[in-house]
């Protein structure tokens, strides 16, 4: 009987201390005033064009800065959005921690090509296809587009190129500069070797560069890689190279 009783007491203390305990969790901090921006960039390959004192600045003229304020009453949607103006940000996403900080998490746009057009337009572009400012802090080491360049060509076909070379190491390293001649022709220059790559019409310029990558491994690496001045691949099956006077 003692035995039934003493479970009992301490069956109802256990429940009793987990209510309390479940309670105490639960039960949101009455005021609890936001200390700190916390900032992370999801993308360091490209860090530093979005720096934290940037944003704090860029919160504060919006007048949506949440140093000082009641973390119940900071919208984090509402910075998403403003921060999602800027024209450096892909992504953005907020939210509060239990500590009192408030966590920003920046996806920075990603810059392909820079333009430096005959008509005076000076801009990047980004992997999506859309205009950059030229102020922009990049930290990479891009292709510059030249010439004739129409920011509708640019960003319609131009773009599909950079991505290409964003992602084979091989013409990434070899490309410096696309010169867009009258036409829309596309002249490339590389850093190895003194010679220019014709490509002619932009379309098709993977299976192009293909054939020239194939040369170089069959033809230059055996001749030389200044004996020509400019080897086309504007038609498809051919090579036409000319001799260097």
């Amino acid at each position: 009987m003692v035995k039934r009783i003493l479970l009992s007491i301490v069956l109802l203390l256990v429940i009793a201390y987990l209510v309390v305990a479940v309670t105490a969790f639960n039960r949101k901090p009455t005021s609890q005033v936001c200390q700190d921006v916390e900032l992370v960039i999801k993308d360091t390959v490209y860090a530093g064009f979005i720096t934290k004192k940037e944003v704090a600045t860029l919160l504060e003229k919006k007048g949506i800065s949440p140093i000082g304020k009641d973390l119940e009453r900071v919208r984090t949607k509402t910075l998403e959005r403003e921060l999602a103006k800027h024209p450096l940000i892909d992504q953005v996403e907020c939210y509060k921690t239990p500590s009192g900080k408030l966590c920003i998490e920046v996806t920075q746009r990603t810059p392909i090509l820079r333009v430096m057009s005959a008509n005076g337009e000076n801009y990047y572009l980004d992997n999506k296809g859309t205009v950059m400012p030229p102020d922009a802090k990049c930290v990479a080491h891009l292709a510059v587009v030249t010439g004739n360049v129409e920011k509708s060509f640019a960003m319609r076909d131009l773009y599909k190129f950079g991505v290409f070379l964003q992602k084979n190491s091989f013409w990434n390293a070899q490309i410096e500069q696309i010169h867009v001649l009258p036409g829309k022709n596309i002249e490339l220059v590389p850093r190895v070797g003194d010679h220019l790559i014709y490509l002619g019409k932009i379309a098709g310029f993977e299976k192009k560069l293909k054939r020239v990558k194939a040369f170089y491994e069959r033809g230059l690496n055996q001749v030389g890689w200044n004996k020509y001045s400019r080897i086309s691949v504007e038609f498809d099956n051919q090579i036409i190279c000319t001799k260097r006077e």
